[in-house]
C-alpha cells in the first residue's frame, strides 16, 4: 500500500532539519504518539548528514480487534530516518519503519523542501505486510496508524517551532 504524507512547517529548511535532529524534540513527538516507552539515538557527521533511530512500544488499541490477534497487545516499532546534508536548499532522506512481532514494514523517502510559507516534509513510501490472506487489511491498519502518528508529530512540531522562535522563510 502506498503512503503519501505531507507536513507543512512554518520554518525554513535549516530550522526544520535542526528540529528533526534534536533529541528533545524527538522525545516529545514520540510521547505525543502515545508510546508506552521509547528510546532515541541521533548520530551526525561533520558534513551535515544525520540519522535518527527510535524504538517505541505502542498500544494496539487503535488497531481493529480482528487484526490484533496477528499483532498482540503492543507493538515494538523501530524507525530509522537517514538524512543527507542540505543541497540546493532541500534535504533528502530515507525512512524505514519496522514493526517487530508483525511482519509489517514501511520503506520510503523523505524530502524537506522550501515552500512560500516555510517548508514541507513529504514522506513517500510503501507499507508491506507479509501475512497471507490478511495482508491488505494489516497494511491498511498500519498505514492509518502511521498517518495518525505523523499527525500527532505535526502538532508537536508546530508548537516546537512556535516556542523556539524559528523564523519562517521569506
Amino acid at each position: 500500500m502506498r503512503l503519501h504524507v505531507r507536513i507543512p512547517f512554518p520554518a525554513d529548511v535549516s530550522a526544520a532539519a535542526a528540529m528533526l535532529a534534536d533529541p528533545e524534540y524527538i522525545h516529545a513527538k514520540i510521547r505525543a504518539t502515545g508510546a508506552l516507552d521509547h528510546q532515541v539515538t541521533v548520530s551526525s557527521d561533520p558534513g551535515g548528514a544525520f540519522t535518527v533511530t527510535t524504538r517505541r512500544s505502542m498500544p494496539t488499541s487503535d488497531i481493529p480487534a480482528n487484526l490484533r490477534g496477528f499483532i498482540g497487545s503492543s507493538l515494538d516499532v523501530r524507525q530509522v530516518e537517514a538524512w543527507e546534508p542540505e543541497r540546493a536548499g532541500a534535504r533528502r532522506g530515507t525512512v524505514v519503519v519496522e514493526i517487530a512481532g508483525a511482519p509489517v514494514r514501511l520503506t520510503g523517502t523523505a524530502l524537506l523542501a522550501p515552500t512560500p510559507g516555510g517548508c514541507e516534509l513529504a514522506y513517500e513510501g510503501e507499507v508491506k505486510a507479509a501475512i497471507p490472506l490478511f495482508g491488505n487489511a494489516v497494511e491498511g491498519a498500519a498505514a492509518q496508524a502511521i498517518r495518525s502518528a505523523l499527525a500527532a508529530e505535526e502538532d508537536v512540531a508546530r508548537r516546537w517551532i512556535a516556542d523556539s522562535g524559528a523564523a519562517p522563510a521569506v
